[in-house]
């Protein structure tokens, strides 16, 4: 079955975007290309025990298993060693990241208390975005009684597209809760 956001995607908000830009093809729209989520564990990553939770919790957000990511050098000032755990990641494509994002935008995002919006500074220069969750715990599918540490995610969305105004365009289309220019 095609996800909710990508028959919309492929429905609308790509002729939407063609007719705005003035793209010849509608191919030449920005979409979306992959999500990374990403959690670190600092030294938590030495304990097996909280590895093994984290590694379920962000199985069950995101839908897939992730992977343990390792340190690269030892740096003595973090107290950090070569090939130790750092944190977990998961890379999400195609119909599992139309489902996340879906999510994302329309269950988790609102669940934050005090949320005010997504700030726009987010795009780098090739026009990918990435902003930062304080709670996993936001994510219905995540158990809060089993939870022993609330952690925080990096959410990082690669666009294909040729500036950061036509990202921010694509993901204004998708409902993402940014923060208007002027509203404190």
């Amino acid at each position: 079955m095609i996800p909710r956001l990508k028959d919309l995607y492929f429905k609308e908000i790509q002729k939407n975007l063609k007719e705005k830009f003035g793209f010849k093809n509608p191919y030449m729209s920005p979409k979306l290309e992959k999500i990374v989520v990403n959690m670190g564990l600092g030294l938590d990553g030495n304990d097996a025990k909280i590895v093994k939770s984290c590694e379920e919790d962000l199985a069950k957000l995101a839908g897939q298993k992730p992977v343990i990511t390792k340190f690269r050098k030892s740096i003595a000032n973090f107290k950090t060693r070569k090939g130790t755990n750092s944190g977990l990641k998961v890379t999400l494509r195609k119909n599992q990241m139309y489902e996340f994002i879906d999510r994302l935008v329309n269950i988790a995002l609102p669940r934050i208390k005090d949320f005010r919006g997504l700030s726009s500074n987010g795009f780098d220069k090739f026009g990918n975005y990435t902003f930062g969750i304080k709670e996993h715990i936001i994510f219905p599918e995540v158990n809060f009684d089993r939870v022993d540490k609330i952690r925080g995610l990096d959410i990082t969305i690669v666009i294909s597209s040729l500036n950061r105004n036509h990202s921010f365009e694509l993901l204004s289309n998708l409902n993402f809760p940014f923060i208007k220019k002027g509203d404190n």
